[in-house]
């Protein structure tokens, strides 16, 4: 072969063996596409609750219960007027779940990333969400948990080519949980369907918007209220951390509430209350 000639052929190898390499590359995730964040709200900054946005009754109105659990409701607030823990599970540092911890009764965070959005709270240990916006359809048989399992999408509501509105549907939560400290209760079915609007006010950008919808079958129609979080100008350059149980007084023995006292001793925590079952200790002569 002439000098020429071997020449060509290496230069004709070397072009195949860059144009491989360039398709490789392309083709792996650390040459992902460029992410035009530009495009989404700006959910960045520390939201903070304004007014009182756990109280569902003062935005949402009284809850439209079937007769079976406005009887249970009444019950529970009765119980709550003589010193029980009503259906509030934070009570007992269970977190409360979807849709009392979109309250923000702690500092929240909101962290988008083009597949899925994180909801972060400083509360209760296990105050978290992750919204799916990458198009995945609904598990087949997912474990229940407070939070439940959400599936979001952007909506550009106005056709300027930035998304307005984050929309979300919550399945498959699993019980106890609570709308607010009222102790509105679910269904026991743990068929509850929550939707939500999420979006910045177009005047004010620093104010948050969360549109809820409950479906349940404790209920005879859906329930909904617009609640609101402003973003924190100066906020702690330390993210705020409770641990419930550090602090927390409550003691659950069987269905019962009761409260650990200053000196560590278990003491009542309504009128009248009975102690608990001490069978298995020996008792003290």
């Amino acid at each position: 072969m002439s000098c020429r000639s071997s020449i060509r052929a290496a230069v004709s190898v070397a072009s195949i063996y860059a144009v491989a390499v360039a398709t490789v590359l392309l083709a792996t995730p650390s040459a992902a596409q460029v992410v035009d964040f530009g495009k989404y709200p700006n959910f960045k900054g520390q939201w903070v609750r304004t007014g009182n946005p756990n109280n569902w009754i003062a935005l949402a109105g009284q809850p439209p219960l079937t007769p079976e659990y406005q009887k249970m409701w009444e019950g529970i607030q009765a119980d709550l007027k003589a010193g029980g823990p009503g259906n509030w599970p934070s009570t007992f540092c269970i977190p409360a779940g979807m849709p009392a911890m979109m309250s923000f009764y702690d500092p929240g965070e909101i962290i988008v990333t083009p597949g899925t959005t994180y909801i972060l709270i400083s509360h209760n240990d296990d105050s978290y969400r992750r919204i799916y916006t990458d198009g995945r359809e609904w598990p087949t048989d997912p474990a229940l948990t407070y939070a439940g399992y959400s599936i979001g999408q952007w909506v550009d509501e106005d056709g300027d080519g930035k998304y307005d509105v984050l929309e979300v549907e919550t399945r498959f939560l699993k019980n106890p949980r609570g709308y607010d400290i009222s102790g509105i209760p679910f269904h026991s079915d743990n068929q509850t369907v929550i939707k939500e609007r999420l979006y910045l006010d177009k005047a004010d950008p620093n104010t948050l918007y969360d549109q809820i919808t409950v479906f349940d079958h404790a209920l005879t129609r859906p329930y909904s209220k617009t609640q609101k979080a402003t973003r924190n100008p100066n906020p702690r350059p330390v993210w705020f951390s409770e641990v419930c149980s550090e602090t927390n007084t409550h003691v659950r023995i069987e269905n019962e509430n009761y409260f650990r006292s200053a000196d560590g001793k278990l003491m009542p925590a309504k009128k009248d209350q009975a102690p608990p079952d001490l069978r298995y200790f020996k008792q003290k002569q």
